[in-house]
């Protein structure tokens, strides 16, 4: 089979892998950011007063009605209400052993999918600048090939400009695909360390209220 044929399979294979690449790794992130933002409380008003109403259910000891305003639609998706649902079913526990069982249990359920997650922009990220790599050296090959062939009647300036175009415009588009995502990427980290910082501020306003109404408990 012919070089020129083969390289250029190659050349519309790698176009099509790294459109494939770019679209999925601006898949990834969206998926990412709606993930974090369904784990996050819209607002801190918003968390004040789903605290308050946590609080309340405490003081009555009616732990069952604490499940059952995490698990409404208004915030069964969240993280806060998700670790307090593990809380309520170990409340006969130590303080400390809940804590610790929430946070294994955030580290396992929520941090550890959404770095599952996180990952797959990486790989685009290193995967990218390499396909433009093989591009590169994909066109370089055939502009090589072409100079060779045409030792004796000279090779065609426009052909070997065709092929030298094609090297440097993967790459170019490799970087550019790299670029964003990376920056993207750090700014998802950010989002994720912001929920990080949330979801332990208010833990440990709940943790708060939960050792207070145990306490009120065993007063009476």
């Amino acid at each position: 089979m012919d070089l020129t044929l083969i390289l250029e399979w190659i050349g519309n294979g790698i176009y099509a892998a790294m459109a494939a690449v770019a679209i999925y790794g601006v898949f990834t992130a969206i998926l990412i950011a709606r993930r974090i933002t369904q784990k996050r409380f819209r607002s801190h008003a918003g968390a004040e007063e789903f605290l308050d109403e946590v609080r309340d259910n405490l003081d009555k000891q009616q732990y069952e009605g604490v499940a059952d305003l995490c698990d409404t639609p208004a915030y069964w998706a969240k993280a806060v209400p998700q670790l307090l649902l593990v809380a309520v079913a170990n409340r006969n526990r130590p303080v400390a052993k809940i804590r610790k069982l929430m946070g294994e249990h955030f580290d396992r359920e929520i941090l550890a999918d959404l770095d599952y997650r996180m990952s797959w922009i990486n790989t685009v990220v290193k995967t990218a600048p390499m396909l433009g790599l093989l591009g590169t050296v994909t066109g370089m090959i055939a502009a090589f090939g072409k100079i060779a062939g045409a030792s004796k009647t000279g090779a065609d300036p426009s052909a070997l400009a065709g092929d030298i175009s094609f090297a440097l415009f993967t790459t170019a588009m490799g970087l550019m695909i790299a670029i964003p995502l990376v920056m993207l990427g750090a700014w998802l980290q950010v989002r994720v360390g912001k929920l990080q910082d949330e979801v332990q501020q208010y833990l440990g306003v709940f943790l708060e209220d939960l050792e207070n109404a145990v306490m009120k408990a065993g007063r009476r």
